[in-house]
């Protein structure tokens, strides 16, 4: 009986893997800029949640709870003196799917030069869509602090993308 149990727990989690996986994957290449530490993060990410399955998918959402183990694992990592390596700027060659590659990509380029905790309640916020509410859960905040947060975030994206974003908001 017990091993039917975790045959099904095992199964219900490579399910949960192979469908949330991209989106993992989206968020935490947004965060890093780099592709490869993206993966990385995302596979200890999943092992993260394997290792707590069965509290995981008793979750309200275990999308939200893979989420929150990404973005606090991408912190953590950032946090580590071994993560000194410095990008080189080169980009993976690989399509995007955007209207605006150039708008894209200055964006990218800003979020990437942003603080980490910035970014990441950016990405929450913006690109995710997460409310107030959702991203202060997964990043441990206040909503007040979120709030805060985003709009001084945002002033900094404007400051560093400068002149740029107008002429590329409008090609």
């Amino acid at each position: 009986m017990a091993s039917t149990g975790k045959a099904a727990a095992e199964a219900d989690y490579l399910e949960f893997a192979a469908a949330r996986s991209s989106a993992l994957f989206r968020i935490a290449c947004l965060l890093t800029g780099d592709w490869h530490l993206a993966e990385d993060l995302v596979q200890e990410t999943l092992g993260k949640v394997y290792v707590s399955w069965r509290r995981v998918s008793a979750a309200d959402s275990p999308s939200a709870y893979a989420d929150a183990i990404l973005v606090r694992t991408f912190l953590s990592y950032r946090r580590k003196r071994s993560s000194s390596e410095t990008p080189t700027g080169a980009l993976p060659d690989h399509g995007y799917a955007a209207d605006d590659p150039g708008l894209r990509l200055t964006l990218l380029d800003g979020l990437a030069r942003l603080p980490e905790r910035d970014r990441a309640v950016l990405i929450l916020r913006y690109w995710e869509d997460r409310s107030v509410d959702e991203a202060a859960e997964v990043l441990r905040m206040s909503p007040g602090t979120v709030r805060v947060r985003s709009l001084r975030a945002l002033r900094r994206l404007r400051r560093l993308l400068g002149d740029q974003l107008p002429q590329l908001a409008e090609c």
